[in-house]
């Protein structure tokens, strides 16, 4: 149950739904609370609200439970970043790569870390004019109280921006121009400020919006116009090097269509020279290295892409590109060292950062063969056998959870055993799991459809559902592989006696409304009794005779009138 609980929450977290993902990872938590990895998980969770208390928590509960693991440090490391002790955060990133010195998540943490700590702080609060007005929850609860504020409020980079001019608000300089944050400081100031026209359309970012390259090739990115002012001479010489920075990029991009590659690189380090201000032409030089095998060397340029970026508060898909991209170079090299980890980690960043349906298809990917390659390395079909046969000791104890206990492990080992799922089915149609038991007799079925006993454990479970139409369906299937199975023809036998009581009218009235209430929610009898030509039937049966007589010649219509009869929907008399 705590394992279904975490595969919910890690669902929940990768589809964006931070919140269910706590909920998720919680209830996992107090089925098993030693489990040191469901607190990390939440901890990401709670850090991607940006709740870093809430996470910080989760991280020192993770590193008490397993001080040996270096994932643990990390979830430290960027609870305490996110609540500003930067110190504390480069202390718990170091102590995670004395563990793992090649952890490539811990590395990008404890730069990131780094960065942050050696920044200069921000100016006196009170510089800005404004700066009473950012302060405290009072902003948020009135951006929260109109409703055009409300709804950027669920904007990502929106959020992000306020964050920034809460924490200094002399940066409110820097996004003037997005209309939305106009629109905020007259929310703030109880005035009306002159504001795009409503329904206008806003970029994810104060950046200007710019096209994402292809994964395999980069891409020129459009150039900002140019405000109209007056150039002196530094302007202009700055002006002629980003000129010629864009056309040492174009010449890379060339010579990448070409698969000329070490021709695109020294065009793409030219443009980095002239221009440090355009992350682009490093995300586009890592995606040489990327496409040439030198998967260091691209990690070495998104990190310097991120750094930088950051920096320069560049457009945050720009971001969100960089570690997507670092993402696929730490895939490639985990197909030799079996970690898949740290591109995990790099993808769910570059999601917060910016939700690509790309990063989030490569990040399910990473996931997928993570889950493989586990599944690949715990494979022993002799161990598998081994707790099959515990598990049959316990089921012939009586003892049945210990026996699922055993039944599941087996599967874990050997996933396509279909004896462990019909034994394990079995357990659960004793403990009145019945939608379980179901389950895996299904499973029992599609691994080896000429197996006898799934046909008979899918058969039970659904007699005791009272799908008896159903099971006798099933009981049936399974004599056509083994016509003489005494337990498949005792199944049709047991179901025809209900069926026929239920025809004759002789079951209770309570166990008729059941069935009924049951059936009626049944796809397959909604479109019978939906269907006009079955209706007309049903009135011909009890009205025309004739009629009658002529619809039993037709087997399609028996067919039909028997689900109904087997349904208790109809009886004959």
């Amino acid at each position: 149950m705590a394992e279904e609980a975490k595969a919910k929450g890690n669902a929940a977290f990768s589809s964006g739904d931070f919140s269910a993902a706590v909920r998720h990872f919680s209830d996992a938590i107090a089925l098993a609370p030693t489990n040191h990895v469901l607190y990390s998980n939440r901890s990401a969770a709670y850090a991607s609200l940006q709740q870093y208390s809430e996470a910080l928590a989760d991280a020192k509960k993770t590193v008490e439970l397993k001080p040996d693991w270096s994932k643990g440090y990390s979830r430290l490391g960027a609870a305490h970043q996110g609540l500003g002790h930067l110190d504390d955060a480069v202390s718990a990133y170091k102590k995670g790569l004395e563990i793992d010195p090649n952890n490539q998540a811990l590395k990008s943490g404890l730069a990131d870390a780094q960065a942050a700590a050696s920044r200069p702080p921000p100016p006196p609060m009170g510089s800005s004019p404004f700066g009473d007005t950012f302060q405290g929850p009072e902003m948020w609860t009135k951006l929260t109280a109109d409703p055009t504020t409300r709804a950027y409020l669920q904007q990502p980079d929106f959020l992000k921006m306020m964050q920034d001019i809460q924490r200094n608000p002399n940066n409110l300089n820097i996004y003037l121009k997005d209309s939305r944050v106009m629109q905020a400081l007259g929310v703030l100031l109880n005035v009306k400020l002159r504001t795009a026209p409503e329904g206008a359309e806003f970029p994810e970012s104060s950046s200007p919006e710019r096209k994402r390259p292809a994964e395999s090739e980069p891409v020129k990115e459009a150039e900002p116009e140019p405000e109209p002012m007056e150039i002196g001479e530094g302007e202009k010489e700055a002006k002629e090097r980003k000129a010629k920075a864009q056309k040492e990029k174009e010449a890379g991009n060339a010579a990448y269509k070409k698969k000329d590659f070490e021709t695109a690189i020294q065009h793409y380090t030219k443009a980095i020279e002239l221009d440090d201000e355009d992350i682009s032409f490093i995300t586009n030089r890592a995606a040489v290295y990327l496409e040439m095998g030198q998967y260091e060397e691209c990690i070495k340029d998104c990190d310097k892409a991120v750094e930088r970026g950051r920096e320069l508060r560049s457009d945050f898909k720009m971001i969100a590109r960089a570690l997507t991209r670092k993402g696929s170079a730490l895939v490639k090299m985990a197909k030799c060292s079996k970690d898949y980890e740290p591109a995990i980690e790099t993808f769910q960043k570059a999601l917060t950062e910016h939700r690509n349906p790309d990063t989030l298809k490569k990040l399910n990917e990473a996931e997928k063969a993570k889950k493989d390659l586990e599944q690949q390395e715990y494979f022993d079909p002799k161990l598998a056998d081994e707790e099959r046969e515990k598990g049959n000791e316990y089921f012939k104890q009586q003892k049945y959870p210990e026996a699922i206990k055993h039944y599941t492990e087996s599967l874990r080992r050997n996933p396509n055993d279909p004896k462990a799922y019909s034994n394990r089915a079995a357990c659960y149609t004793k403990l009145g799991a019945l939608p379980e038991g179901l389950k895996d007799a299904e499973k029992c079925i599609e691994l080896d459809p000429t197996f006898s006993k799934g046909y008979t454990r899918k058969g039970a479970v659904q007699f005791f559902m009272k799908e008896y139409d159903k099971a006798l369906e099933t009981y049936q299937e399974g004599l056509k592989h083994d016509p003489s199975n005494q337990e498949l023809l005792d199944g049709v036998k047991r179901c025809i006696d209900q069926i026929n009581k239920a025809s004759r009218g002789e079951i209770s009235p309570e166990d008729l409304k059941e069935r009924q209430a049951k059936a009626m929610q049944d796809p397959e009898i909604q479109n019978i009794l939906s269907d006009p030509v079955m209706r007309q039937v049903l009135i011909d049966f009890q009205e025309n005779p004739k009629a009658a007589q002529e619809h039993t010649k037709n087997p399609q219509v028996m067919n039909k009138i028997q689900k109904l009869v087997s349904a208790g929907i109809v009886q004959l008399r």
